[in-house]
């Protein structure tokens, strides 16, 4: 199955309804004007014609009604059509992704197929729709202007700097230390209400354009360093600058 099918099925359909309501606005104007100037013999049979032509319009309206209808949006999704067709455009449009349905990464977003009532998850907003290259069009664009918005590194830095320095007397570790970013992003959205807000994707994304920023150091002079981990779960999956992946598990702050 593909939704583009359908789409080009409904596009006459959608002309043509198109074309009736222009015509009866047209209509209505016309019928307003001759109720207004009293010009009851024409008002009478515009207003005839206005009927047959909504009859019309109704006929094209229950003929695109049942071609949308016809379509099994059920086993659309559950055959994996939906899935396969959305990976395809993601490739066609440079769209990184990753993961198996029903869950998908699309940097900095999370993307879940609800199967059973055929929607869709952008992080925790449900979105209706049946059309992948929509819907790949939806998650590009929210990209782009997440790339364009300002960002300060410098401010990022001295913000994980200071969630390090807790971090550092909370678990007892030497300054210098390797802490694990997860650890850093547990200080910055301690409570789960403030997760709501700056969920650890939002966090990889901050953490991807400090990466991408190339500077090594806080405003007063504090250097910084990522390091990896052989600890998948603790690895935090970022694309640099060029659109590769980084795995960034740890981060450490020295004189």
């Amino acid at each position: 199955m593909n939704y583009e099918n359908l789409y080009q099925a409904l596009q006459p359909q959608e002309k043509s309804i198109k074309d009736s309501l222009a015509s009866l606005q047209k209509l209505y104007k016309t019928i307003s004007k001759e109720t207004e100037n009293g010009d009851l013999k024409n008002l009478i049979k515009d207003l005839n014609t206005m009927l047959e032509n909504t009859a019309a319009l109704s006929e094209i309206l229950k003929e695109a009604a049942d071609t949308a209808s016809s379509f099994d949006a059920a086993s659309y999704f559950e055959s994996g059509d939906f899935a396969e067709q959305m990976l395809a455009i993601c490739r066609e449009k440079n769209v990184d992704v990753r993961g198996d349905s029903p869950i998908y990464e699309m940097f900095p977003y999370r993307v879940k197929l609800d199967m059973d009532n055929q929607d869709i998850y952008l992080d925790r907003k449900k979105v209706q729709c049946m059309r992948p290259q929509s819907f790949v069009d939806l998650v590009k664009s929210g990209q782009d202007k997440l790339n364009k918005a300002s960002f300060n590194a410098q401010t990022f830095a001295g913000e994980l700097a200071d969630a390090y320095d807790m971090a550092v007397l909370k678990l007892k570790k030497q300054p210098g230390s390797d802490l694990y970013l997860t650890s850093l992003y547990k200080i910055l959205a301690p409570m789960s209400r403030f997760r709501k807000d700056y969920d650890q994707q939002s966090f990889a994304f901050d953490l991807s354009r400090l990466y991408s920023s190339g500077i090594d150091e806080t405003k007063n002079g504090r250097k910084f360093q990522f390091g990896p981990s052989r600890l998948n779960n603790k690895a935090i999956r970022i694309l640099d600058q060029n659109g590769q992946e980084v795995f960034l598990a740890t981060i450490r702050f020295f004189e």
